[in-house]
């Protein structure tokens, strides 16, 4: 396997975790989904550290990363968040399943197109999916209004320009 395509790998592992975490979340099957959002979590944190070391970093991994982090840290926490939270919401439950992703893809894009170096603007969704997977399962004692407003201000931090540094 060429060089290249080692970093690109670790994406697609990130990506299939996500997509997994999605069909153990419609299996409930909560803890193992849990579980992949935070596997997707390892595989994105190295990505593109590999890619740098073996000085291969492309467009093209970047926009994979960007897409595999939207399903594994924006669409797989708000479906856990929905089944195990909002379900009996109605249309409230709908919507906020829904902003979080939203929010996420917007954060993925302005950070596709931005030069910032040293830190991110904005909430990075690789922090926020994780939390939202995290404060659903574990935190089951918050009541909905509580796991409402922990999933709305993590969508509104990934939009916001609140400078976070990167580590």
């Amino acid at each position: 396997m060429p060089r290249l395509w080692v970093p690109n790998a670790l994406t697609v592992a990130n990506l299939a975790a996500g997509l997994t975490a999605i069909l153990l979340t419609i299996a409930e099957q909560w803890a193992l989904a849990v579980a992949l959002v935070f596997g997707a979590a390892m595989f994105d944190s190295l990505d593109g550290r590999v890619a740098r070391r073996l000085n291969v970093a492309s467009e093209f991994g970047k926009q994979l990363d960007s897409l595999a982090d939207l399903v594994s840290f924006g669409v797989a926490p708000a479906l856990l968040a929905y089944q195990l939270v909002f379900a009996d919401s109605g249309w409230g439950g709908y919507a906020l399943a829904t902003v979080f992703p939203i929010c996420g893809a917007l954060r993925l894009a302005r950070f596709n197109v931005s030069g910032t170096r040293g830190h991110f603007v904005g909430l990075p969704i690789t922090a926020a999916g994780p939390v939202l997977a995290a404060c659903a399962y574990f935190v089951p004692v918050l009541p909905v209004t509580g796991q409402a407003f922990v999933l709305l201000i993590l969508s509104g931090l990934m939009v916001s320009t609140v400078k976070v540094p990167k580590l």
